[in-house]
């Protein structure tokens, strides 16, 4: 009996463990096209002035972009119908008249990687506050978790060309549909074709010293980029023109801090053109500080697509361009 008694314990403390491992460990994966999201909310509110506000965040035009585009495609759903296979998408904003007033972020409620923002308020105003507070922090986790899930599909198959380590000592993941198109001393340019154009990866070094006073910092950056298409990406051939990449000077780009494989710099987000051509697109700009070989690294993503959406490429460009590591000192 005492026999028994022991088996059956231990049966009990197996199935106990095995469900516990299931209960957490197993999730289905999620789903949902890069940069999407499904908003759960009441079709009534979402009609209202609370989803004015949730639109007003979730779906603010990319900055740097030639036309607007949203920051998410944006499916909304009444919460009755919020089950099943929609339950897996990645991205999820949960919004709801309740008596609590919360406004975060979760992860991975019902499928894995996914991020669930929640916000409730007692009525639509609170929940407009709530949005407005914590619409950043969403937004910041579920762009954090779409780079981390685009660098997964494009990590299956890699390009294996060494131009950046040879002249960088760095690598990046870059899909193997990219091809090295270009290269100089001081300059890779990697590039693959896109419906009706082409994305493009530049990488170059500057001097240390470079980009040192704030009061100019803009303009530095606009006569470094213009200086390396003038030297580097020539426009189409025109007699008695000349043509090449420069930033569009209609348009001051955006500059943000940015740390980068435990390097610190600047974002640069800006619209380029080619001088006296007609052409122009988006531009992602990295500039590193990189001490370890007393240089400025520069990276930089640029997208040419006339008249058709560029967010989603240069959001790719994005992901890979933070992949960056260091494979060896060049100095």
């Amino acid at each position: 009996m005492k026999k028994l008694g022991t088996l059956a314990l231990l049966l009990v403390l197996i199935l106990t463990s095995c469900n516990d491992g299931k209960n957490k460990n197993y999730l289905p994966t999620s789903i949902g096209a890069i940069n999407s999201m499904v908003v759960v909310i009441d079709n009534e509110l979402w009609k209202s002035k609370v989803g004015d506000s949730i639109r007003k965040h979730f779906a603010a035009p990319v900055l740097g972009m030639p036309m607007d585009e949203p920051l998410f495609s944006i499916d909304q759903i009444a919460p009755k119908f919020f089950t099943g296979s929609i339950r897996n998408t990645r991205s999820v904003l949960y919004v709801m008249e309740d008596s609590v007033n919360v406004g975060h972020v979760k992860s991975d409620m019902y499928a894995t990687p996914q991020k669930v923002g929640v916000i409730k308020g007692a009525d639509q105003d609170e929940i407009i506050d709530n949005v407005m507070k914590k619409s950043d922090e969403i937004i910041a986790a579920f762009k954090e978790m779409e780079i981390a899930e685009a660098q997964k599909r494009f990590n299956r198959s890699l390009n294996k060309e060494g131009a950046l380590q040879e002249k960088f000592g760095i690598s990046l993941k870059v899909p193997s549909i990219y091809k090295v198109g270009k290269q100089e001393d001081n300059f890779v340019w990697i590039d693959r074709e896109i419906q009706k154009g082409t994305a493009n990866i530049t990488v170059y070094e500057m001097p240390a010293n470079n980009f040192i006073t704030d009061s100019t910092l803009v303009q530095d950056i606009i006569a470094m980029r213009d200086s390396i298409g003038e030297k580097y990406i020539p426009g189409p051939d025109i007699t008695g023109k000349v043509t090449y990449m420069r930033t569009e000077p209609a348009y001051a780009p955006a500059v943000f801090p940015v740390e980068i494989a435990g390097l610190k710099g600047v974002e640069v987000r800006g619209i380029w053109d080619i001088k006296n051509y007609p052409m122009a697109g988006p531009f992602l700009t990295y500039i590193l500080n990189d001490k370890a070989n007393n240089r400025k690294l520069v990276l930089e993503g640029f997208v040419f697509a006339p008249a058709t959406e560029k967010r989603d490429d240069i959001f790719e460009l994005e992901a890979i361009l933070k992949t960056l590591k260091f494979t060896s000192p060049t100095k």
